[in-house]
């Protein structure tokens, strides 16, 4: 992400904490945590990725955000602003 880092983003949505799913997958921990972003970063993100659950499912390492050809494009748009 970019260094401007202002905001927190839960890398599984809050939303998620409480489905089945992700607590039969994912440890306390690993729900609750979060990577800093900027501001115009953390909303591309949920933009360009709308839905919570896919958030949750797809993209729940900076890795895996990273490996989404939109989010990874925006970033390297975002960190040659000021």
């Amino acid at each position: 992400m970019t260094k401007r880092g202002t905001t927190q983003h839960h890398l599984i949505p809050r939303g998620c904490h409480h489905n089945k799913w992700f607590k039969k997958q994912f440890t306390r921990a690993e729900m609750q945590q979060t990577i800093p972003v900027c501001r115009d970063c953390h909303n591309a993100i949920h933009r360009l990725v709308p839905k919570e659950k896919t958030l949750g499912r797809l993209y729940n390492t900076v890795d895996a955000l990273l490996a989404h050809e939109q989010i990874a494009a925006f970033i390297q748009w975002a960190r040659k602003q000021r």
